[in-house]
């Protein structure tokens, strides 16, 4: 049990002892407060997304020393690719990420989240021969919560090890975390598992495991993984596949249906 000390050495006199029990204001003024910068919040975020649509409708938004190659990843000769980038560079790729439209089951699966993409089975992602474009290198893999463990099945499959994780948590702009959809739980974050293939010297740079950055458009990857790769892989060869328009960036290969 709490209590209040007597008025007496150390306490505070009745008169002010009245002023700090008085009633509080009415709570309907906190809400109305609240919903104002929720509502602030909410603008500021849509002037953020429509500004990075602007970018990426922009006739000159193609990074210059990008290189985007729009295809069905389905349809993509992987083999060739792998050749033609050895001839040019006398190596493979030493990094590759990829963003793959996974496929969920169920009546609901999304809760009413609209998908603007279309998605594929894991049999159509685990038939891709993502091994050929690697001999010694990293797979950063973008992965959900459902698909978690395919994930790390598919890495397996191709021949990588399974090393770490990249947890990208999502704020608004009001620097608070970004409440999302979810069938549990509101999802607040996704994460990108790391594989390697062969022998790859990395930089010695301490470089954290959590991305802490604004919520993106549906399926728009934070600037900030690039920035790690490209710090953890200096001057590497890059390749993206399931790229859109908005992920083009300087010295990377970019591959996929809507660019």
């Amino acid at each position: 049990m709490v209590k209040r000390k007597k008025n007496g050495k150390g306490s505070l006199p009745a008169s002010q002892e009245s002023d700090i029990f008085q009633p509080l204001e009415d709570p309907s003024h906190y809400e109305t407060q609240l919903k104002q910068i929720d509502e602030h919040i909410l603008q500021e975020e849509l002037k953020f997304f429509e500004n990075e649509q602007k970018k990426t409708l922009a006739p000159n938004s193609t990074p210059e020393d990008s290189i985007p190659i729009s295809a069905d990843i389905r349809e993509l000769d992987f083999k060739h690719l792998a050749q033609v980038h050895r001839e040019i560079k006398g190596k493979l790729f030493d990094v590759v990420m990829m963003d793959p439209p996974w496929q969920l089951s169920g009546a609901n699966p999304t809760r009413g989240v609209t998908i603007s993409y279309e998605a594929l089975p894991d049999s159509s992602i685990g038939s891709m021969p993502i091994h050929l474009l690697q001999e010694n290198g990293l797979l950063f893999m973008w992965t959900i919560n459902a698909k978690y463990r395919m994930t790390l099945q598919l890495m397996e499959k191709w021949g990588y090890k399974y090393i770490d994780e990249v947890v990208w948590v999502k704020k608004t702009c009001n620097n608070k975390i970004a409440k999302s959809h979810g069938y549990w739980l509101q999802h607040a974050k996704e994460t990108c598992l790391v594989g390697v293939i062969g022998d790859l010297e990395v930089s010695s740079q301490e470089i954290p495991d959590v991305i802490f950055s604004l919520r993106r458009g549906q399926s728009q990857k934070p600037e900030e993984i690039y920035e790690m790769i490209e710090a953890l892989v200096p001057g590497g060869s890059y390749l993206e596949i399931f790229g859109r328009r908005n992920n083009l960036r300087n010295g990377w290969i970019t591959i996929g249906n809507e660019i």
